[in-house]
């Protein structure tokens, strides 16, 4: 099961970055390395969604993207969770939780 990819449900990746911005600001690569470290790699963000996925959060304005140097010393957009975002988040995971628990309770029935 470990080589078996698994597919979030609309809107859990935006949950995602946000949750993982509220630490630190990060860059896109960084993003997807945290996600995939802290969900002992089950987790694994492909570029082809993260990237969107970062823009329409800052569409969103939850986001805000600068331009700085990465560790490697190479140019690299570090994005922040605004004011906005961090509402968000605390609306999200609060939905989510009480969906996770909700599914959890139906899967556990006797």
């Amino acid at each position: 099961m470990a080589n078996e990819r698994i597919d979030l449900p609309q809107g859990t990746l935006d949950l995602l970055i946000l949750r993982t911005l509220a630490l630190e600001p990060q860059h896109g690569w960084g993003i997807s390395e945290r996600i995939q470290q802290i969900s002992s790699n089950v987790l694994q963000v492909q570029q082809g969604s993260l990237y969107p996925a970062l823009h329409r959060l800052e569409r969103r304005g939850w986001i805000k993207a600068r331009w700085g140097m990465s560790e490697n010393s190479r140019r690299a957009k570090y994005y922040n969770l605004t004011r906005g975002g961090r509402k968000q988040l605390d609306s999200e995971a609060g939905a989510w939780r009480k969906l996770s628990a909700a599914v959890a309770q139906v899967l556990d029935m006797a």
